[in-house]
């Protein structure tokens, strides 16, 4: 695969960044795709390893070593084609998969890995610039109808995999855009909407039917709800109008941190943040935005929602951003024999970090300090960790000015009202319970609802919800017809 003796030859050569004084600018992406010159001699660094690992290290199971060779030997096309047999949507995967099959390259145990997702960046762009995505809608219809609820990741991915398949599919969305959380979560800087509207338009051209703002199971007499569609759809309708229905929604219920001083005004979760500025770019009005300008910021979550919300006060024009973490600074290189092929813990610098960000770690927030009713401060003390628990530095509590916080610790499930209003039995960490395995997988307790992605798994990667659309397909597929050829 690649060239026998590349690896030996060639070095590893990542993407180049606009440089951090002038992206911080705009909103727009700012990776520059590698050259189809560089594309090659990075496939050419695949070496003929014997055993794959970078195939399983993908939750995919992208038949990387293939598109690498073929890119290599100038076959573009093709390794475009191979790289859609497993993946509806590598150019969401080429900017924001974090490449866990790059820490399962062979190459990775003793030298630099392979570019994968470098690669795969480039092949999609040149398929889109070459003309070569184009829609592939069914020699026949099935006459069966499939309701997708969720526009995200899993929920593309299931219905074009379904549509394909010869039938029916809508897909409702309860925002007034279709991209879940890629739409309105994931800034612009780091993938630019663009890239799903074409895919929107391909796929309804493949006969997928996309229905906005509507709500799915979700009552809107409920005051909690704020922004509330002119169309309300109920499960039964669905169950009534459609043969298979498929749960595919976010994982959308934030982690909280309920401390003195927490109603203050000026502390925001990531996701009251970061969509009002995807909003923004789009061109839309957004009343009472959350600003970050001129102000000290404090993000609460050392992950890559955290690392977004950094970038976007960055942007803003924070007067200075801060990034706690509870647990303890990793170390900046894994021990690879150790830890390899499987995903290691070591310090990640995000982009958005280097544009200007103090880093800290084992520190837990005790209180926020208001003035006239809005935060201005945060106490937090420094933690030690001992056989995996912590406890607090007697001494070392200290004060922080903050004018806005952001909340980024993650989503701990799929919003309840969803699964209850179809009645589907949850697991112990409040996802729908649904098994991968066996007949019946990504069925619910409900006859005829599925459930896919971050609405099954709880939290995780795009690439994953994209795994489980794609499974989800077909389970739902053998559901109605007994028999499915779409890939497992």
């Amino acid at each position: 695969m690649g060239k026998i003796t590349g690896f030996m030859e060639y070095q590893r050569l990542a993407e180049a960044y606009q440089p951090a004084r002038e992206r911080v600018h705009h909103y727009r992406e700012f990776v520059h795709t590698l050259s189809d010159a560089d594309a090659a001699a990075q496939g050419a660094r695949c070496m003929d390893c014997g055993i794959p690992f970078c195939t399983s290290g993908c939750p995919v199971n992208n038949i990387i070593p293939d598109w690498n060779d073929l890119v290599y030997r100038g076959r573009w096309r093709e390794a475009l084609e191979v790289l859609h047999s497993t993946n509806n949507f590598p150019e969401f995967t080429g900017r924001v998969c974090p490449a866990p099959c790059e820490a399962a390259c062979t190459l990775n145990i003793n030298a630099d890995a392979v570019g994968i997702k470098s690669i795969e960046h480039a092949i999609i762009d040149k398929g889109w610039e070459m003309g070569w995505v184009s829609p592939q809608p069914p020699a026949h219809k099935s006459g069966r109808k499939v309701a997708v609820v969720g526009s995200g990741p899993a929920g593309l991915a299931a219905a074009q995999q379904l549509a394909r398949a010869g039938h029916d599919v809508t897909v409702f969305e309860k925002n007034d855009r279709i991209g879940g959380l890629l739409r309105y979560g994931i800034p612009d800087f780091k993938m630019e909407k663009s890239h799903i509207d074409r895919r929107v338009a391909q796929m309804q051209a493949e006969g997928v039917s996309f229905r906005t703002g509507v709500f799915v199971g979700r009552d809107k007499a409920d005051p909690r709800i704020t922004d509330l569609s002119s169309e309300s759809v109920t499960p039964e309708q669905l169950r009534a109008g459609f043969d298979a229905v498929v749960l595919a929604g976010g994982a959308e219920q934030p982690r909280d941190l309920p401390l003195p001083g927490r109603d203050l005004d000026g502390i925001h979760f990531a996701m009251e943040f970061l969509p009002q500025q995807n909003r923004i770019v789009a061109g839309d009005t957004v009343a009472g935005q959350i600003m970050a300008t001129s102000k000290h910021v404090v993000v609460i979550g050392g992950g890559d929602t955290g690392s977004d919300c950094v970038g976007t006060s960055n942007r803003h024009g924070a007067a200075s951003v801060t990034q706690f973490e509870l647990l303890p600074r990793p170390p900046e290189q894994e021990h690879k024999p150790l830890v390899w092929p499987y995903w290691p813990i070591r310090l990640r610098t995000s982009s958005s970090h280097e544009e200007g960000c103090a880093r800290d770690w084992s520190v837990a927030t005790k209180e926020f300090i208001g003035e006239n009713g809005r935060v201005k401060a945060l106490r937090a003390v420094r933690l030690e960790w001992k056989d995996g628990r912590m406890s607090e530095i007697a001494g070392s509590e200290f004060v922080l000015p903050a004018d806005l916080v952001l909340l980024a610790m993650g989503f701990v499930s799929p919003v309840p009202a969803v699964l209850d209003a179809f009645g589907v039995a949850r697991d112990a960490r409040g996802n729908a319970g649904a098994t991968t395995d066996g007949q019946g997988c990504y069925v619910t307790s409900v006859p005829g609802v599925f459930a896919a992605g971050d609405m099954r798994r709880g939290q995780s990667l795009v690439v994953w919800a994209i795994r489980e659309g794609r499974q989800c397909a077909r389970a739902v597929d053998e559901f109605l017809t007994g028999t499915s050829s779409l890939p497992r």
